[in-house]
């Protein structure tokens, strides 16, 4: 996969993303702020969410609108939580604009039709699909068909429902998945965030997969770089004190910029399938690993016995396994006790 020219996928780093969400608190002037602060840090990419209040759900009082869960937003109800933490639709062409010019990807989330119209006027160039909106397939459909990057976030979803997301962008024509595993918690406790499921998920879906992350602090974002995450998604805003609807799960600048250099330390430690480092050969091998040494002094012609050679440190002879192949074979010149045992230095038998 590629958005906007750069690779995601098992040969690149780690494609990090900065979720503003509502963390704008409103003012356009945060949400600049925090493009250019998210460049600065290392994100690869700012992402949106675009909606209004009337295109995600209805301004209702009834039982099923209240938030009253046990979440951050208890004692409002959607309409009035949307209300307060969607992105203008006017200030959308501005923030491209500044990304662009700051040199940092941003594309957003949509969460109806008329989202996905927005966004393709602005040359938007990857979708990402929210924990919820997994369900809506209709929604998926269009998206995929524009031929953009489809990052889809798994949150609610059984395996059967992320199966029809992923089946339904392919039957599009649209091969540019990504999945990402979801907690569905603000913020979720870290015996919930069950990142095992990425490595399965990467062998029953045949996808990039990575994390979307509500928990506090990054060590989920960097266990998950370790199993495998190629994507990783944390909330993000410059400063708690500002106030925003997510802003007691974000990471600000400084915990984000934490993430990410914690983040490339852990692709670092990863590196490839290597037994043995080449490096550490020249560095450490000769002076710790054993091998085959002359532990007595030798005369030319005379034949190697039990006594004469051991297998000892430094690593600058022989490897151990020749020890039974060298017994009765003789020196072909004197040989000084402590001299590493090498072929040329010996004949067969007389």
């Amino acid at each position: 996969m590629k958005i906007e020219g750069t690779l995601i996928g098992e040969q690149a780093p780690v494609y990090i993303i900065a979720e503003l969400s509502g963390n704008h608190n409103g003012r356009i002037k945060a949400a600049i702020e925090a493009i250019v602060a998210a460049k600065k840090i290392g994100a690869d990419a700012i992402k949106l969410q675009t909606y209004t209040a009337d295109t995600i759900t209805i301004d209702s009082n009834r039982e099923e609108f209240q938030i009253k869960h046990g979440t951050i937003w208890d004692g409002t109800t959607l309409h009035k939580l949307y209300r307060q933490a969607y992105t203008p639709w006017e200030w959308h062409a501005e923030l491209f604009r500044v990304a662009r010019e700051e040199g940092i990807t941003i594309f957003s989330s949509p969460f109806d039709p008329t989202a996905v119209e927005l966004l393709e006027q602005l040359a938007c160039p990857a979708y990402k699909i929210a924990s919820p909106e997994i369900l809506d397939v209709g929604l998926i459909d269009l998206v995929a068909r524009t031929g953009k990057p489809v990052i889809i976030s798994t949150g609610i979803a059984a395996e059967s429902d992320i199966s029809l997301a992923v089946d339904t962008c392919r039957a599009a024509g649209n091969e540019q998945i990504a999945l990402l595993k979801c907690t569905v918690e603000y913020p979720a406790p870290l015996e919930h965030a069950d990142l095992l499921t990425i490595p399965d998920m990467i062998r029953k879906q045949k996808t990039l997969v990575g994390l979307s992350d509500h928990t506090l602090g990054f060590i989920a974002p960097v266990v998950a770089v370790a199993l495998g995450a190629r994507i990783i998604e944390k909330h993000f805003i410059v400063d708690k004190s500002q106030g925003g609807v997510d802003s007691s799960f974000s990471l600000d600048l400084a915990e984000f910029e934490e993430m990410v250099k914690q983040v490339r330390n852990a692709e670092k430690c990863l590196g490839t399938v290597k037994y043995r480092s080449e490096e550490s050969v020249r560095n450490g091998h000769g002076f710790s690993a054993r091998s085959l040494f002359f532990v007595k002094d030798m005369k030319a012609g005379q034949s190697i016995g039990a006594e004469d050679v051991r297998s000892i440190r430094p690593g600058l002879g022989l490897h151990p396994k020749h020890l039974a192949e060298l017994m009765g074979m003789v020196v072909k010149a004197d040989i000084e006790r402590g001299t590493p045992v090498s072929w040329e230095l010996l004949k067969d038998q007389a």
